[in-house]
């Protein structure tokens, strides 16, 4: 088989190298277009549940909240755990499928479970709520908005109607959510004494301010010939005129809001807060979708944030647009990993001609590593995975290995190619190609499935490490097999194009022949003393297998990607504004003190508190 395979090649070498240019330029347009993210997806499927309930204590949310909602998901097919956490005024329920469900299906039978329960739960409980489906890693981008001129319910006001829906809709953002500021809310603060003089309720205030707040469909008025369909004007209130709303009536007289309540605007009771660079301002988090390209997307979100240039001038506001970046985690690596390309090709060039002393067979060794690496790409965008970290890593251990196939494969054909020329009665070059190639393939063929071997146990490893670390040994096999196909086919044909008018002119060097009788010379001594050898790398082995022992171990290697986190924990029941005052003052001083050789290194800080509504880090 494998002489059909190496024979088809060299007798159709035109075609095979007219296929592989094109496979180069489809592995580059690929590559330029294939899903871009910091991990692979390294989660099982599942979902979270969010159920606001705003004054119930965690105890409350517990037993009339979140066991009620437990409870009621309890069927759900390819259901393998649920966890529940129940904290002041927030149930989070996350629901756990079997590895391999189709996510978008095991969505849609939770929300059809869910439907049944919104109208069980106490009063005054939000419906249940699906978070957004998104990506393992979630976080896209934090943006900071900061201004002197605006008042922090005004900047509020900004983020949540002009800046969250332009965000929102690029494609590939799944939620914006926003920490800070102050929300705007048209507030009746009741006065107990009052009512209690008036013998009210603070249901009769809630439903005066609702009826005279809402909008009602005022229906139609029907004539012999006519429909004519009325509507109310949208309610409209400034805290004078919600004040005028009567509650009842008093010997005659109407009691008003205002008589029992001070009625006006007021910011809304916070879940949580932050700050930008140690003082007030908005945060904003955006996430992304799932199998969404977390480079593509941030850059469509960056370009949203550039048009909206005019408006953040106008308004007074400074943005911070990357206070935390996973992209820049992206393009570091994709950067580290053209290097090592590129390095790795102009070492296999140097070495190549070193001792082959021939540009020619240099340049058929090196076209294994692109071809190699493109073929894994594509393959890899075939099955749908991202390239990340992992498998960018994975590419990168193959760039070593991917071209020892052909290096052998070409030293080879160019070794029976001058011996052919010095040869009395000279073969015909095809037949000395064919030859050389398969004098050596049987032993590459042996060596590449003898390292693929070597990484299937990654392949086997399940849960988190597998999901992990699995595409690390996928990316690593396709591009070795994808080596070993270049070495069958392509290096064969370029070798028969371009290797025999070059075996004329090149002669062995000199110090290739030093080397090759020093060569002889240690292994005509090796060979002598086998036992010596063997008991030398045996001794070699359990060295190293001591020293493995003391090794450390983690999970996963240290990234320099240059966010930090600093996690600052109070005593239990320590209030927002407490927690706000220490970040703060922390933050403040980070930017001051924090310096390496004199100077600042600080670009940038955030400090959040809490929690937003419904937000994905349901902190307390």
């Amino acid at each position: 088989m494998l002489q059909r395979i190496v024979e088809v090649s060299l007798r159709f070498r035109g075609v095979v190298i007219v296929i592989a240019a094109v496979v180069v330029c489809y592995g580059i347009y690929t590559a330029l277009h294939a899903k871009l993210d910091v991990f692979p997806d390294f989660v099982q499927p599942q979902a979270t549940i969010q159920t606001e309930a705003p004054g119930l204590s965690p105890e409350q949310v517990e037993t009339l909240v979140t066991r009620p909602v437990e409870s009621a998901i309890g069927g759900t097919p390819d259901l393998e755990s649920v966890r529940s956490q129940s904290i002041q005024g927030l149930s989070i329920i996350t629901v756990v499928f079997k590895e391999n469900t189709n996510i978008l299906t095991a969505r849609q039978m939770l929300a059809e479970q869910l439907s049944a329960i919104s109208g069980e739960l106490p009063s005054g409980v939000k419906t249940p709520t699906l978070s957004r489906l998104t990506s393992s890693t979630m976080d896209l981008l934090k943006i900071g908005l900061v201004s002197e001129k605006l008042t922090p319910m005004e900047l509020r006001t900004f983020a949540q109607w002009v800046l969250r829906p332009r965000l929102q809709a690029v494609e590939g953002v799944a939620s914006v959510g926003i920490m800070g500021g102050e929300v705007r809310q048209l507030q009746i603060q009741v006065d107990p004494a009052r009512l209690l003089a008036h013998d009210l309720a603070i249901e009769d205030v809630a439903a005066a301010a609702r009826q005279a707040t809402g909008t009602l469909g005022a229906g139609y008025v029907e004539t012999e010939n006519q429909r004519v369909v009325l509507q109310t004007e949208w309610q409209t209130l400034t805290p004078e005129q919600l004040g005028e709303v009567v509650v009842t009536h008093v010997q005659g007289a109407p009691l008003r809001l205002k008589d029992v309540a001070h009625v006006t605007v007021a910011p809304e009771p916070k879940f949580g807060d932050a700050t930008i660079q140690g003082g007030p301002g908005i945060l904003i988090k955006l996430l992304s979708q799932y199998g969404s390209n977390t480079e593509e997307v941030t850059r469509a979100v960056e370009e949203a944030l550039a048009e909206m240039t005019p408006a953040f001038e106008a308004a007074g506001i400074r943005l911070y647009p990357h206070l935390h970046r996973p992209a820049t985690f992206i393009e570091t690596a994709v950067h580290h990993i053209r290097i090592a390309l590129f390095l790795g090709g102009i070492m296999v060039v140097l070495v190549l001609f070193l001792f082959l002393l021939n540009i020619r067979a240099a340049f058929i060794s090196i076209t294994a590593i692109p071809l190699s690496l493109l073929v894994a790409v594509i393959i890899l965008d075939w099955l749908g995975a991202t390239l990340n970290t992992i498998t960018l890593g994975g590419l990168a251990i193959a760039i070593g290995a991917v071209v020892d196939d052909a290096i052998i494969d070409v030293e080879n054909i160019f070794r029976r190619l001058r011996e052919n020329l010095s040869a009395g009665s000279p073969r015909s070059v095809l037949r000395v190609v064919l030859d050389a190639s398969l004098e050596v393939n049987n032993a590459v063929v042996y060596a590449t499935f003898v390292i693929v071997l070597v990484f299937v146990p990654v392949l086997t490893m399940t849960g988190l490490q597998g999901r992990m670390f699995a595409p690390l040994g996928v990316a690593y096999i396709l591009a070795i097999l994808a080596s070993l196909v270049v070495a069958l086919t392509v290096t064969p044909a370029l070798a028969m194009l371009l290797l025999p008018a070059a075996a004329r002119r090149t002669t062995e060097h000199w110090f290739i022949r030093v080397l090759k009788a020093g060569y002889r010379w240690s292994m005509t001594r090796v060979m002598h003393a086998p036992r010596t050898i063997m008991g030398l790398g045996l001794v070699l082995c359990l060295g190293a297998l001591a020293l493995f022992a003391t090794f450390g171990g983690e999970f996963l290697p240290a990234f320099r990607e240059g966010h930090f986190v600093l996690m600052v924990s109070a005593v239990p029941g320590t209030s927002l504004p407490e927690t706000m005052r220490l970040g703060q003052r922390i933050s403040q001083d980070l930017l001051k003190n924090v310096t390496v050789g004199g100077q600042r290194v600080i670009d940038s800080i955030e400090h959040q508190a809490g929690r937003e509504e419904l937000g994905e880090d349901p902190w307390g």
